[in-house]
């Protein structure tokens, strides 16, 4: 079966992503939103109960665990390189953000549990899986920075929001149907 490669447009879609299948490559191009903090994953936690305003707009955003080594200088705020970090440590929050801000792409490496999983299959979401290692790769895509959240925190735990051409290609590791490529060769390995 030959791997279908698509070019999209991010923040992604509901409709789009349920065209997408387990295996797929994407190629993104657009706006996504970046974040490699646990820390920011419960204060966003606390804006969905209340606690505090929104630093952005993350509904129906494209939210992807990538670590950054970044800078902040007198004309603004620099990314110097990106490089993905694992999404597992996050799966105990990862339903309830996936489902509270409907989110139709998420990714990073080492995938996410069954939970989340049956999150993005009723949002209608996948979950990509970004080459480790890859920062070069990652860097080149950014255009720009568009906005960065929560100058308060550390700077790789920063809401930041870019803006990226041809950053990939992923793979779409967990589809909107509720397949699961870790799971299927966790299965395999079993039998």
């Amino acid at each position: 079966m030959a791997i279908r490669t698509h070019h999209l447009t991010f923040p992604l879609s509901a409709e789009s992503a349920r065209t997408l299948r387990a295996g797929d490559m994407v190629v993104m191009s657009g706006e996504i939103v970046v974040t490699a903090g646990l820390p920011t994953h419960h204060r966003l936690l606390g804006c969905l109960d209340g606690a505090e305003p929104m630093p952005m707009d993350l509904d129906g955003a494209s939210v992807f665990h990538l670590g950054s080594y970044s800078e902040e200088k007198s004309g603004g705020f620099e990314i110097l390189y990106l490089n993905p970090t694992t999404s597992t440590r996050f799966n105990a929050v990862m339903p309830r953000l996936i489902k509270g801000f409907n989110w139709h792409a998420v990714g990073g490496k080492g995938g996410l549990d069954r939970p989340c999983v049956e999150a993005l299959q009723e949002v209608g979401g996948v979950y990509l899986s970004f080459l480790g290692g890859g920062a070069t790769l990652h860097t080149q895509a950014i255009r720009r920075v568009i906005e960065v959240g929560w100058s308060d925190m550390l700077i790789h735990y920063r809401l930041v929001r870019l803006e990226v051409e041809n950053l990939g290609p992923v793979t779409v590791a967990i589809d909107a149907h509720g397949v699961s490529l870790y799971e299927t060769i966790k299965a395999s390995q079993t039998e």
